[in-house]
């Protein structure tokens, strides 16, 4: 994407996102205004509950005729729990469940809640207090209160899923701009290799040392194995049943004899094959990283251990290294793409492990053990088909 495109996207998505922002102020702004005009309403018409109880709780005419309105205002609201607490200190609840009223301790609650909701109401008749009325709010005041917090939470539900849209779509770019890159170093490669290929056999017909010449092919095979790695990335490999222990063996004395002489190899497996479902290349790439990684961690000086045993219907290779050790706390991380502890290299040498074997081969890749100043034991269990 040209830089003035990727900027004007930019601008764009920052432009959605504070209009977004805007939209939801004013929703939430206007809510809120919205409460507390509701709640005001509820106020005056407690107030005018409040009149018609000073009317019916005045003691000074008792022949006096109350009229329908006061007994109409005191019977028709249904709908906002209130206590009313006389003078004597008689305690009359409204609009509240029977367990409720049934509970002093409750009600002693209650009287306190309603009373930090909304503001206490004297009810008094020619300037002589008769009660005091606790109110709080009705059940539809209630959930206008929790609208905004439910609206803020499908706002934050829903940038969320935008998110990891976007994030998943920018992983999926990034995986195909990595493979076209990888399968066009594999192009690059093939020229060059070829003449290599040619000149290897020319060198056979001229007086040179045989050694050499089968030494220039081994590494002129490891480039094609190279190649073809690079060249199935992005693509679903095709897996055949091949002898774990000799796959790993090949790639295992290849590594052996191109490494520091002061590590010291060992290689342990059973006599009888392994028959599992594997990509020679991939599967070659998976113990090469872990071997190369391995030897990095003991700084080119150590021991290094590859078994493979069997366990149960699954084939165990270990490899296994006597350098610095993995921190618990990075048993997963070391998996993660770009994550390194070395001053070179971009930390995906152990990412391709996972994706290769769990991924590609539905087998599992793990850290068995680490020992800090110790060493490492990297484990990979794979099927056996037969």
């Amino acid at each position: 994407m040209p830089l003035t495109a990727a900027r004007h996207t930019n601008i764009a998505k920052w432009i959605l996102i504070g209009m977004s922002v805007l939209v939801v102020s004013l929703i939430l702004w206007n809510t809120y205004a919205f409460f507390q005009r509701f709640k005001e309403e509820e106020r005056i018409k407690m107030q005018i509950w409040a009149s018609a109880q000073a009317e019916l709780l005045q003691t000074s005419d008792l022949d006096k005729d109350l009229g329908e309105l006061p007994l109409k205002v005191l019977t028709n609201n249904t709908s906002t729990p209130m206590i009313l607490v006389n003078v004597n200190g008689i305690i009359t609840p409204g609009n509240m469940s029977d367990k409720m009223i049934k509970d002093p301790d409750m009600i002693q609650k209650k009287i306190r809640d309603f009373s930090r909701e909304n503001e206490p109401l004297e009810i008094s008749y020619k300037n002589e207090k008769l009660a005091t009325l606790y109110y709080g709010n009705s059940e539809v005041l209630t959930k206008l209160k929790y609208y905004p917090i439910a609206l803020i939470l499908i706002i934050l539900l829903f940038i969320t899923v935008i998110i990891l849209f976007y994030r998943t779509s920018k992983i999926s770019d990034q995986n195909k701009l990595w493979a076209g890159m990888a399968k066009e170093t594999a192009h690059q490669i093939g020229t060059p290799l070829s003449s290599l290929v040619g000149w290897a056999e020319i060198l056979k017909t001229q007086d040179t040392d045989p050694t050499i010449v089968t030494e220039i092919e081994k590494d002129i095979t490891r480039l094609q194995t190279i190649t073809d790695r690079f060249s199935k990335i992005g693509s679903v490999p095709v897996l055949t049943p091949l002898d774990v222990i000799e796959e790993t063996r090949t790639t295992f004395d290849y590594l052996k004899q191109r490494s520091s002489r002061l590590v010291n190899f060992e290689f342990s497996a059973p006599e009888e094959a392994l028959m599992v479902k594997i990509n020679r290349q991939l599967f070659s790439w998976t113990i090469e990283n872990l071997v190369k990684n391995a030897i990095d961690a003991m700084k080119g000086k150590g021991s290094l251990r590859v078994e493979i045993k069997r366990s149960g219907k699954n084939a165990v290779i270990r490899v296994t290294d006597t350098g610095k050790g993995i921190p618990k706390s990075q048993y997963k991380t070391i998996f993660s793409p770009g994550f390194t502890t070395k001053k070179r290299g971009w930390g995906l040498g152990l990412s391709l492990v996972q994706r290769i074997i769990e991924d590609y081969h539905e087998g599992k890749v793990r850290v068995l053990h680490s020992d800090m100043g110790k060493g490492t034991t990297m484990q990979i269990m794979l099927k056996i088909v037969f």
